[in-house]
């Protein structure tokens, strides 16, 4: 089989794959193909809701890149944001919550939630770092059991998956567009600059490229790896504080339907599967992408199960075209 160079047309597609321009020409492609059809897809207010919807997804889907370019996986985040969000609510709900009308409701409910998922995470990572056990299974059957949870704890504390009645100061985070895009754009920066910028985030590259490699040239690979989904973890909570309080509801069912989505965008966006390659940059067109997507069919009346199976056919081909990228960059 011919080898090609980075300067023969196959190792200029494989890079391009590979990068943020394809996910780039997605939307470009997505944004054009709407707008003449979709009923109001150009107006201000659409494109404003199209930026906040994204927002918990892009949360999450940066969160998991991280993991991914370790050379992990993931897949209990969606859980993650339930479980967080009945616990929160649990705190500050003025129904049901234990600092109900306290003054100190909303930040100790902000607390609780990034706790509790920074401790998933670390039960995720120690369990595939420490015990070595497979990241698919430990983060599948983690995704069963704090799902499970977190309908359970709706139930005992109120008696239904819901529960309502959350402080002002805490679903002001929904309420005001400004705050939630200051968060969510202050924690994608500051994973952009973990990964390009520090010794951990060039941990994280080599540990994805090579776990043996990497812990022959000292990188302390089961930390990193741990500490790879402890971020995966903590983002999660934050993508369950702008749900929750956009939502203005604690709920156990709170982005159950993102793990493709939150999967597929950061693939979409140049992530490897196989790990070792990633950029957020990428990962936050790849989120665009996907919310243009639904958007746009949501306004063409396409029924929820085509909106799916769409989605999901992008996300196949992306998939394959990591594996045809990833191939011909080694062949380079």
């Amino acid at each position: 089989m011919a080898q090609h160079s980075p300067a023969t047309p196959a190792g200029w597609t494989g890079r391009f794959l590979g990068s943020e321009g394809f996910a780039v020409g997605l939307c470009l492609m997505a944004f054009g193909a709407f707008a003449p059809v979709a009923p109001g897809f150009v107006s201000t207010g659409n494109l404003e809701n199209i930026v906040l919807a994204s927002l918990p997804l892009l949360l999450l889907a940066v969160g998991q890149t991280v993991v991914l370019i370790a050379g992990g996986i993931d897949l209990s985040v969606t859980a993650i944001v339930g479980v967080v969000s009945i616990l929160g609510s649990w705190v500050m709900s003025a129904e049901h919550g234990w600092l109900a009308g306290h003054a100190a409701a909303a930040p100790v409910a902000g607390f609780v939630m990034l706790g509790a998922g920074a401790l998933v995470g670390l039960f995720n990572g120690t369990c595939i770092a420490g015990l070595r056990m497979p990241a698919f299974m430990v983060t599948l059957t983690s995704m069963m059991f704090f799902g499970g949870l977190a309908v359970w704890l709706a139930q005992r504390v109120a008696g239904t998956e819901t529960l309502h009645q959350l402080p002002d100061a805490f679903v002001a985070w929904g309420r005001y567009p400004a705050l939630a895009f200051g968060m969510a754009f202050a924690a994608t920066l500051l994973a952009h600059l973990l990964l390009k910028r520090t010794l951990p985030g060039r941990w994280l590259y080599a540990l994805g490229a090579s776990p043996r490699v990497a812990r022959i040239s000292g990188v302390p690979v089961g930390g990193v790896l741990t500490a790879a989904y402890v971020f995966s973890g903590m983002f999660a909570a934050l993508a369950s504080i702008l749900i929750t309080a956009r939502l203005e509801t604690g709920s156990a069912t709170h982005g159950r339907a993102l793990l493709l989505d939150v999967i597929g965008a950061a693939v979409l966006g140049g992530t490897s599967l196989m790990g070792g390659r990633g950029r957020v940059l990428g990962t936050v067109f790849g989120v665009f992408f996907l919310t243009l997507l639904s958007n746009g069919l949501n306004l063409l009346n396409v029924s929820d199960f085509l909106t799916t199976l769409v989605k999901g056919a992008v996300i196949l081909v992306a998939a394959v075209l990591d594996v045809w990228r990833t191939r011909g960059l080694r062949a380079a």
